[in-house]
């Protein structure tokens, strides 16, 4: 591991958090918390930006599929959280570590003001500790879960790059059900190539975007392929990784070849 700490989001997709069913994987959710304990006790400052709250709302509520209804899934998201924050902290707390729980709308971040507030409230949780929970706001906000004009986030592949850049972040781990960025879509072509290293996204890398990937989740290749963009420009490196295998994010931080990884800008560039 290297010696100088970083300071890290690491961003958790819904279909690594919950079983097919909806439930939460425990078994990967207390892997990741693990990991993450430890790194933060090496020194290293870590904020989880956590998808999953309308997933896990949806089994708790018994409603059997996502619903379609506005008001059901903010409904579903409000319930999820709670249920979320409440395993979250009863982990985090089996290793000593505090964690606390920010909800972002895109006006948080748009305020100056406003996300000059968040930004200092960031400052003092990693200066004391603890491990930010972000997610966005859903049961204020539409903006992931239905279009609308004002959409600044919309997933949470983007919320964790905005996060990246408000708190300057060096590192953005994104961790999907994927191994990484593909010269096409390997569940159709088996053949493709996992892209270890992007230097630029140019219009070859772009193109490579393919869709969503389960019901459970929102984000697919294009929104991590967008958060890449947002994060890079901010100075800061951004992996996409395989999310059943939390343990490496021991790797990632130490710079190793795992999943593809998009090098920052650098200043002037």
């Amino acid at each position: 591991m290297e010696k100088r700490p970083k300071r890290i989001v690491v961003k958790v997709g819904t279909s690594t958090l919950t079983h097919a069913s909806g439930a939460l994987d425990l078994r990967t959710m207390e892997k990741l918390v693990r990991v993450i304990a430890d790194l933060t006790g090496a020194g290293h400052e870590i904020v989880l930006v956590s998808s999953g709250a309308i997933g896990v709302g949806t089994a708790r509520l018994g409603l059997g599929a996502r619903p379609t209804e506005l008001r059901m899934k903010q409904a579903a998201a409000a319930v999820g959280q709670c249920g979320m924050m409440h395993v979250y902290d009863k982990l985090f707390s089996e290793y000593s570590r505090a964690t606390a729980q920010i909800l972002l709308t895109g006006d948080d971040v748009a305020d100056p003001e406003r996300a000059g507030h968040l930004r200092s409230t960031f400052s003092a949780l990693l200066e004391l500790g603890a491990v930010p929970v972000v997610n966005e706001n859903d049961s204020v906000s539409a903006a992931e879960i239905e279009s609308g004009r004002h959409k600044i986030f919309g997933d949470n592949d983007t919320l964790s790059a905005v996060v990246a850049a408000l708190v300057g972040a060096e590192l953005l781990v994104l961790f999907s059900d994927i191994d990484g960025l593909y010269e096409a879509d390997p569940r159709k072509h088996p053949e493709a190539k996992l892209l270890r290293q992007v230097p630029a996204l140019t219009p070859e890398i772009l193109a490579m975007a393919g869709d969503a990937g389960t019901w459970r989740g929102t984000g697919g290749m294009q929104t991590k392929l967008s958060a890449a963009k947002t994060a890079t420009e901010a100075g800061c490196d951004m992996v996409i990784a395989n999310g059943k295998r939390p343990e490496a994010l021991y790797d990632i931080v130490e710079g190793l070849e795992v999943g593809t990884r998009f090098l920052a800008k650098e200043a002037g560039a």
